[in-house]
């Protein structure tokens, strides 16, 4: 159940006609070498949001940040003007850009505007007290449509939800909340999380949160060679990290004594090197000789990995488990994809890589959820409270 207000149920008892609407949108979409809008997903996916306010018969604002742009200062490549552009095109109507606006913006029932580029306000980042009650006194409403973003504290997605009138979650912010509510408060068992990747020490933090959730935790990539040394086996020249190799082993013992299991590769796929031109071997774990690399897993692996998350109740997917740019060493993140897809449990999946890997195997809408957040993702699979989720718990009461 969720604990934040949102905007569905503030527009289904008409709460919103007339107020003005303050959304905080994901339009942080990359540009090509031409300067142009490469892909558009987030902005299409800011859309319901939107267009339920403005059908509620509200005046809606909505901003974003773009790239990384210096306060108080705004480059060309940090504006918003084709953001603008394209979300007109979406919506059928004229979106405006407004530039300068903290300090008051006009907007009519009925009609939305675009704020530029908030990162370039002075204290955004920080979360500004001063700058955030500014904020809150342009809007009724402040809706969070912003999940990529909640696990900053910055003023337009913490401060202003403390000063508003009404703070709430946007549609994409509440489809993320019932999902990742799912994996932990309400999931079905086995529970397994699939966790790839070059090393340990970007991921130990949500490891180590696994490891006291799941039923299984199956690694990948860099990841697995540092569990597999910490088991006893030899891993050649492989990317590993033998100064967290203790860590790993704890990591192993802890999901032992709760009767939990992170399976170790049996057989694995090995190189004399990472180039796309190079041979592959398919070796038992037990015989990797000290020039090789290891950079996917074998097919009895990829047979159990694949057995184990058809019969899962539940999945998380973080990161892939091979080399799987590499056609030759593709073969295990492809299977696992696939078991992913075709098992029945609820699975859901976040990440940069990740999401190239559903791309490049189709499989997105056999995933249940796929989470673009990112760094928010990432953030709550190792337990953290999310501060702009926080705050807006904490304001629907």
């Amino acid at each position: 159940m969720l604990q934040v207000k949102t905007l569905s149920d503030l527009a289904r008892k008409g709460e919103l006609s007339g107020k003005r609407v303050f959304i905080r949108a994901d339009l942080n979409v990359p540009f090509n070498e031409s300067g142009q809008i490469s892909e558009d997903t987030r902005i299409k996916a800011s859309v319901p949001a939107i267009r339920l306010a403005l059908s509620a018969g509200a005046a809606v604002m909505v901003t974003s940040h773009l790239g990384r742009p210096k306060e108080c200062f705004l480059r060309e490549a940090d504006s918003l003007v084709q953001v603008a552009q394209r979300l007109s095109e979406f919506l059928g109507t004229q979106v405006e850009l407004i530039k300068n606006w903290i300090n008051g913006v006009k907007v009519e029932p009925g009609q939305v505007v675009l704020l530029e580029n908030c990162r370039i306000n002075n204290g955004e980042r920080n979360n500004d007290e001063t700058l955030s009650r500014k904020m809150a006194s342009l809007c009724d409403v402040y809706v969070n449509d912003a999940f990529a973003s909640s696990h900053r504290a910055e003023a337009s997605t913490h401060g202003i939800a403390r000063f508003a009138p009404i703070s709430c979650a946007g549609p994409l912010l509440e489809a993320e909340l019932i999902a990742l509510g799912n994996i932990f408060n309400e999931s079905r068992h086995p529970l397994i999380a699939v966790v790839g990747g070059s090393k340990v020490s970007t991921k130990l933090a949500i490891l180590c949160s696994l490891a006291n959730k799941v039923d299984q935790l199956i690694v990948g990539g860099g990841i697995a060679n540092t569990f597999m040394l910490a088991s006893g086996l030899s891993v050649g020249k492989s990317l590993v990290e033998p100064k967290l190799v203790e860590q790993a082993y704890s990591i192993l013992s802890l999901m032992e004594k709760r009767g939990a299991e992170i399976p170790i590769p049996i057989d694995v796929i090995c190189a004399k090197s990472i180039e796309s031109d190079a041979i592959s071997t398919v070796k038992q774990a037990d015989q990797i000789s000290e020039d090789d690399i290891i950079l996917d897993i074998g097919p009895l692996t990829t047979m159990k990995f694949s057995k184990l998350l058809r019969q899962a109740g539940t999945i998380v997917w973080n990161g892939p488990i091979g080399v799987f740019e590499i056609n030759q060493f593709s073969n295990g993140t492809s299977c696992i994809a696939h078991a992913i897809a075709e098992s029945n449990g609820f699975s859901i999946a976040g990440g940069g890589e990740t999401l190239a890997a559903i791309a490049k195997y189709g499989i997105a809408d056999k995933i249940n959820y796929i989470s673009t957040g990112g760094g928010a993702f990432l953030e709550f699979l190792k337990g953290k409270e999310l501060p702009a989720v926080k705050i807006l718990e904490e304001r629907a009461f």
